[in-house]
């Protein structure tokens, strides 16, 4: 069965059940302000149907946590895991003051479908379309982290692009009460689904760290090599900014992720 779902992932499309990861949404009028002075990259600087990858550091460079952020208009919606949700709750609403901000858990109303694979993006469409949903632009050629935005049964919908498991993919946010329905159109149109084995395997050999495995709450973003999606180095200040600077144009880090191929099956933890 990993066999055939990782074929799928090679040469048409897997459906991913994401509902696990943690949603938050940011509104108010200084919401992209007051994220860009707390995480790594440039949130100021985005835009509706825009995103980016970013971490959240500690005074002394270390993560609390990585996300994926998206400007879907009125609202940012941050993308992160469970497991660390809560703690980035209670520590970004410790910094809002008299910022019109407002943070909100929305893991159990909005659901996330993923879909990845060279066919990714024919079937989204085709499912979307079957559902009565016009979905505009070319998704194909929307940049990772980039999204569009719509309506399905009167539920919100987000069709965000990724590359956490394949050249082609889609995180699909909706409400969790069509969630379902849009799942089995996925698989009817074609889609595969997968298991976390297999997304696990797509996932390493990409190269994409998770958080809580391959980096944690000691670990500095340049550590995971991730500071090329997760990181401005032209932006203002945030916390843990001067750690992170000093280890990129002084080049002290000490230690670096990388991805190694072997002959057979290694156990995490054993030495190599």
């Amino acid at each position: 069965m990993l066999e055939a779902e990782y074929r799928a992932a090679r040469a048409g499309a897997i459906l991913l059940d994401r509902d696990a990861r943690g949603r938050v949404l940011v509104s108010g009028g200084d919401r992209r302000t007051f994220l860009h002075a707390m995480l790594t990259n440039d949130i100021a600087g985005l835009a509706p149907g825009r995103g980016c990858y970013a971490a959240y550091l500690t005074p002394q460079g270390r993560m609390i946590a990585d996300m994926r952020v998206l400007d879907i208009g009125d609202v940012l919606l941050l993308d992160l895991e469970e497991a660390f949700k809560d703690r980035v709750l209670e520590q970004l609403d410790r910094f809002v003051f008299a910022e019109d901000v407002a943070l909100g858990d929305v893991s159990s109303t909005i659901s996330e479908i993923g879909v990845h694979g060279p066919a990714a993006a024919h079937l989204v469409r085709a499912a979307l379309e079957e559902a009565g949903v016009n979905v505009p632009g070319d998704i194909d050629a929307l940049p990772e982290y980039s999204s569009l935005r719509s309506t399905l049964q009167g539920e919100p919908l987000i069709v965000a692009a990724s590359r956490d498991f394949a050249d082609s993919g889609f995180d699909i946010y909706t409400g969790a009460g069509v969630a379902e329905p849009l799942a089995g159109a996925l698989l009817q149109a074609g889609a595969v689904k997968a298991s976390p084995e297999t997304s696990e395997v797509l996932r390493v050999e990409r190269g994409r760290p998770l958080f809580g495995r391959d980096m944690d709450e000691e670990t500095i973003p340049l550590e995971a090599g991730i500071e090329q999606r997760s990181v401005s180095f032209t932006k203002g200040c945030y916390p843990g900014q001067e750690v992170v600077a000093r280890n990129q144009y002084r080049g002290t880090l000490k230690r670096r992720t990388y991805l190694m191929t072997c002959d057979s099956p290694v156990a995490a933890g054993a030495e190599v």
